[in-house]
């Protein structure tokens, strides 16, 4: 049974509505990048960290600008692709109009992939596993531990906590712009953003296959989840065009960490050239040493041209062409395996086997031991847990009696009341109806949804205020 386009590039909405004027020529996924461009959640990201604390110098980049680069290069390999199954592969069934589909649809998808990233980056998603594998057990409602009363994927869906899955959620249901489906973008986009298509119950890191590496929905959006599955035809399998997503971010993130590691001396030209050399030990190709020597000619350039920086000069130009060259590693391993992608079969990432293989390891490798294991990082990781702590810690405490027939302090009831209307809506539109024990858990993601929509500068912020730090 393998998965077609005519159904990948679903172009329907969860909430379907009446067709609009037919003076409104664009498609609908031309469509979606306008509402997503258009929404606060996405103008929330200039005000997110990709790594660096934000307010070092202006040209580090954000959650923002790192989108802006992920949708660019989404919608470039979506052009490569698209010509490849035409041309190559000669699949039939693919049209130009499915090449039109899909470049919009990456594009879009690149825009909104960090979309539910909490604050402080990827120390913000660890933070907030940390704190409910800490409380879960010692929090009590109505006299029971926390732990007890919530069913075993629910329970998961906190100590797994990822901020994928959030974006997920807030595209269907948080950011309120109508009701209570968030943005209503369509089901191929909201099929590409599902990195892994697994509930938190099936999450298996060893299992070899990518998609069961992390979580993909949660307990709650499980009806939107299964919804877009069957629309779009994948069921429980990979998206075809999450594959190129996840390969536009990881070529963003790796090559953006080198240039700005270079940019603020966290690592020298020597230094990194000397490294990019130690890895020829591992696996010697003549395409990698010929990659590297590119850049030391680049660099003597600079200095041939007598610019300030021939280091800065080198590594910029370098990168431009790594990300070229990324790029087509990864449409030959795309239409290479063509036909197991199409199945569902296929397990790893799109430079498996590639000869830029070595060269993403290294990038990778060399960013993760130079940009982020710094000093002024481990401070802010140790301030970041330390701001969800406090938030989660007073947040969790006053949504417990929320919504019951339990009597509530006054600073509990400041505190929901601090929480955003519409988080509060949403919570109610879902919560009617429910279990005393679902309800609770819709309570928890309530606040997780509101500590994951702040900024970083709001979180602190909320932070000292409520701590009396002027």
């Amino acid at each position: 049974s393998n998965m077609n386009w005519n159904t990948l590039l679903c172009s329907d909405r969860i909430r379907s509505f009446r067709k609009a004027s037919s003076s409104d020529l664009r498609t609908e996924f031309e469509k979606d990048y306008h509402r997503i461009i258009g929404s606060a959640s996405f103008r929330r990201l200039q005000d997110k960290t990709q790594v660096f604390p934000l307010d070092r110098s202006d040209f580090i980049r954000t959650r923002l600008t790192h989108s802006l680069e992920v949708s660019s290069l989404a919608k470039s390999l979506g052009q490569n692709i698209s010509q490849s199954i035409m041309t190559s592969i000669k699949d039939e069934s693919f049209t130009q109009e499915h090449k039109g589909a899909v470049c919009d649809i990456l594009q879009c998808a690149g825009l909104i992939h960090d979309i539910g990233n909490p604050p402080f980056g990827h120390f913000g998603e660890t933070s907030i596993q940390d704190w409910f594998k800490q409380n879960l057990g010692r929090l009590q409602f109505k006299g029971e531990p926390l732990k007890n009363l919530l069913n075993p994927q629910m329970l998961q869906d906190f100590y797994n906590f990822e901020g994928n899955t959030q974006a997920f959620r807030v595209v269907t249901r948080l950011h309120f712009l109508v009701d209570e489906h968030g943005m209503n973008l369509t089901k191929a986009l909201l099929g590409t953003i599902i990195k892994y298509p697994v509930s938190t119950l099936e999450i298996n890191r060893g299992s070899g296959d990518i998609r069961t590496k992390k979580m993909g929905y949660f307990y709650g959006d499980k009806e939107n989840f299964q919804n877009v599955q069957e629309a779009t035809g994948t069921n429980g399998k990979r998206h075809p065009l999450a594959f190129l997503l996840e390969a536009a971010d990881d070529i963003a993130y790796k090559t953006a960490d080198i240039e700005d590691s270079v940019k603020k001396g966290c690592i020298s030209y020597e230094k990194l050239l000397e490294e990019l050399r130690s890895f020829e030990r591992v696996r010697q190709t003549e395409y990698y040493q010929n990659l590297v020597s590119w850049l030391e000619e680049r660099y003597r350039k600079g200095v041939e041209r007598e610019y300030r920086r021939p280091d800065l000069y080198a590594v910029q130009n370098w990168i431009i062409s790594v990300q070229g060259q990324l790029i087509s590693g990864v449409t030959g391993c795309f239409t290479r395996n063509y036909n197991q992608i199409m199945e569902g079969a296929y397990k790893d990432d799109l430079f498996a086997g590639t000869e830029v293989e070595l060269l993403t390891d290294a990038l990778g490798d060399i960013a993760y031991r130079y940009a982020f294991c710094t000093r002024p990082i481990l401070k802010l990781e140790i301030a970041a847990q330390t701001i969800f702590n406090f938030l989660l810690d007073q947040f969790i405490n006053a949504v417990i009696p929320y919504d019951t027939d339990l009597p509530m302090t006054q600073v509990q009831k400041k505190m929901v009341a601090l929480i955003s209307d519409n988080y509060k809506k949403i919570y109610s539109i879902c919560s009617r109806g429910k279990s005393e024990s679902e309800k609770l858990y819709l309570r928890l993601l309530l606040v997780t949804d509101y500590i994951c929509g702040m900024t970083d500068s709001y979180a602190k912020d909320m932070y000292q205020e409520l701590n009396g730090i002027v």
